[in-house]
């Protein structure tokens, strides 16, 4: 549980305190009354397979950072979420590619993000890593090295069961 004891109102500037509010902790004024509710942030990502091999990219910053995972990031405000994947997908590998079908939304308990997951066609480019990363390279559905986040073994695991 997050302490707010040392964080401000962003309404009068009053220290907030934490206060059960619809059966959950949250983030409470008590100068103005005012409850701060948090949105998870919605990160897109992209899912690339090809040939039985999935795409992934070494991570160059925490979390996870020079563990692999799946290419992503945070969707922009005013961004269409498919484009946001096809962005992140060539900033961090540097292939063009278009978002075909949503696989799904996935959200952790405790977790600030919520993923929506969308399986990739390329269309273009050449692999290389983008700023935000170590590396980009196509690995074997049975053979993945080291995942930054449990979520993304999880993700692969029905398609690692179709390259059998």
């Amino acid at each position: 549980m997050v302490e707010w004891k040392d964080y401000f109102c962003n309404r009068c500037g009053g220290l907030l305190e934490t206060k059960t509010v619809s059966g959950m902790e949250r983030p409470f004024c008590p100068r103005c009354g005012r409850v701060v509710y948090y949105n998870p942030r919605l990160v897109a990502v992209g899912l690339l397979v090809q040939d039985r091999k999935v795409l992934l990219v070494r991570r160059g910053m925490g979390p996870g950072k020079g563990l692999w995972g799946l290419p992503g990031g945070y969707v922009d405000v005013g961004e269409v979420v498919e484009e946001a994947a096809a962005r992140e997908m060539r900033e961090e590998t540097g292939l063009e590619a278009r978002a075909e079908r949503l696989v799904g939304l996935f959200s952790q308990r405790g977790r600030p993000e919520v993923l929506a997951v969308y399986e990739m066609a390329p269309v273009g480019g050449d692999l290389a890593p983008g700023q935000e990363v170590l590396d980009a390279a196509f690995f074997s559905l049975k053979q993945l090295p080291p995942l930054a986040f449990p979520w993304d073994e999880r993700l692969l695991a029905p398609y690692a069961d179709e390259a059998s």
